[in-house]
């Protein structure tokens, strides 16, 4: 009883210390942010397409960063959110147990990989291909850094997805085949929608991992500060802008300030894609309930 009354004392103050750093980060980054539109507009922060700090009257139009971190983060999910899905669905129901047993610690695996590995790998093999398959004059382009979002967002979705889908009580299907329904059907129609909550979670972290990734997008996504036209044109995103930026910059000055601001308006991004993403989560779970 003593040690489970330790245990019970000690894992609140954790979670405690998870709220003070998470609340700390927040107003840090807001702080130093907010600090730049002490002497530059936040209209002209937002809407300006020059990112151009070091010039004097310094531009710092983060308009472009944001739309090229939109677009590479949607590209990214619009390819590793089927691909998990299916790939949760075929090893949670579908796979045999040997298979199943090779493919989960493989997808597992690919979580573990650092992002530079990544970054590498789309330098040498993806741009490439690209570039050739897509007749484009440079291989390092928005949709180059979308795939190796793709590549290391999957096994997030993956793996989260398909504990939910594993979790599916076994009732639920055996009442689906009682009623006359097949395996694809009971899939489908009853497997897939009680597992969604745990399928919007799993959306949720990949999209975080994608939309917060630095050193592969910086390598693979070409670094063109511009407003991008089209997905193929070479981009870069505000986390690899800071990356970039924040190791050459004066401590205190506008332009450091300024890239603070840009972390604040990520994490804003952030912020409201998992407001919606709960949103929808709380609303399945009493749909489910």
């Amino acid at each position: 009883m003593k040690k489970r009354a330790v245990i019970e004392y000690f894992l609140p103050i954790f979670g405690y210390i998870a709220v003070v750093a998470l609340f700390a980060i927040v107003i840090t980054i807001f702080t130093e942010g907010v600090t730049t539109f002490k002497s530059y507009s936040l209209w002209k922060f937002l809407t300006g397409t020059a990112w151009r700090p070091t010039e004097e009257p310094a531009k710092l139009g983060s308009l472009p960063l944001l739309v090229s971190t939109c677009i590479v983060s949607i590209v990214a999910m619009i390819i590793a959110i089927p691909l998990g899905l299916a790939t949760a669905i075929y090893i949670g129901k579908l796979a045999n147990d040997k298979v199943k047993d090779i493919l989960k610690p493989i997808v597992e695996l690919l979580a573990s990989i650092p992002s530079v590995v990544y970054g590498f790998f789309g330098i040498v093999f993806i741009a490439p291909l690209v570039q050739k398959v897509l007749h484009l004059p440079i291989g390092q382009t928005g949709f180059t850094a979308g795939l190796i979002l793709a590549f290391m967002s999957l096994p997030t979705i993956a793996s989260i997805s398909e504990d939910a889908i594993t979790a599916v009580p076994a009732s639920f299907e055996w009442a689906s085949f009682a009623l006359g329904a097949s395996k694809l059907e009971t899939l489908i129609h009853i497997v897939i929608p009680a597992a969604t909550p745990g399928i919007i979670t799993a959306v949720s972290l990949g999209f975080g991992r994608a939309i917060g990734e630095t050193m592969a997008v910086l390598m693979v996504g070409g670094g063109a500060l511009g407003m991008p036209h089209s997905i193929f044109s070479p981009m870069r995103p505000i986390t690899a802008t800071i990356a970039a930026e924040m190791g050459e910059t004066p401590v205190g000055g506008l332009h450091y300030h300024a890239l603070f601001a840009l972390a604040c308006e990520l994490l804003l991004l952030v912020t409201i894609f998992n407001v919606v993403a709960e949103y929808f989560h709380q609303k399945f779970t009493r749909m489910r309930g």
